[in-house]
């Protein structure tokens, strides 16, 4: 790990893996959405969030409103705000019907609330994001590389030309999100992104860092003899 240097933020929703790698030096943070909650069969979104809070009270975590209208999306973001002060709010850049929450977005900026703009797939939008965030506040804008790179577009693009454009802002952090794999981390970390979120899964991975590949085309022929073995000629 000593060859990472962007912040690590652990994306998911199991307490447990929450709990675990809060323990880790190299986890900075953490996110969380309704997709991960409702795989993980999350019932009460507040009183799974109370229970993240109580022992993580100090680096930042992301909870994300879960209304698509925007005078709601309002009444709960305001409400998360009050959980804790190490929250940052999740918000979508637009609802599900497309109209764009920019804002609500400076509204709440303005208002002092720790934004993460989130589901953002374009230089475009960034720019959009960026006119209306309050610079004197900490805020985040999340930029969805792995669902860009599944059609076939080079996602580093856009967030290098997004990183450039958020230079002379101390308190905007471009984040990677949706991270496919552990040379993702790197990627970002080259062109300059100062977050990427992880999901539990890739983080695993991490055992694998400077593995000698020689031993590891070895250990996979193993694995695939072993299987062999199984199977009928």
């Amino acid at each position: 790990m000593k060859n990472i240097r962007i912040n690590i933020f652990a994306d998911g929703a199991s307490l447990n893996e929450i709990f675990n790698l809060n323990k880790q030096k190299y986890i900075s943070g953490f996110t969380t959405n309704p997709s991960l909650m409702l795989q993980e069969n999350i019932k009460n979104y507040k009183k799974f969030a109370f229970k993240i809070l109580k022992r993580i009270k100090h680096k930042p975590i992301s909870f994300e409103v879960i209304s698509d209208n925007f005078l709601e999306m309002e009444k709960q973001a305001r409400e998360i705000n009050t959980w804790s002060k190490n929250i940052f709010i999740k918000i979508p850049f637009t609802n599900s019907k497309g109209k764009k929450s920019l804002n609500l977005i400076k509204k709440l900026s303005n208002d002092g609330l720790k934004i993460n703009v989130t589901s953002v797939f374009t230089y475009q939008q960034v720019k959009e994001v960026l006119k209306v965030l309050n610079k004197k506040y900490d805020n985040y804008i999340s930029v969805f590389a792995g669902r860009i790179a599944d059609t076939g577009i080079n996602p580093s693009i856009i967030l290098e030309k997004s990183v450039k454009i958020c230079k002379k802002y101390n308190k905007i952090k471009i984040l990677w999100a949706s991270c496919r794999e552990v040379y993702n981390i790197f990627e970002a970390q080259k062109i300059g992104c100062h977050i990427i979120t992880v999901p539990y899964s890739i983080i695993k991975k991490f055992k694998l860092l400077g593995k000698n590949l020689n031993k590891y085309s070895i250990e996979t022929s193993k694995e695939f003899y072993i299987a062999s073995k199984k199977i009928n000629f």
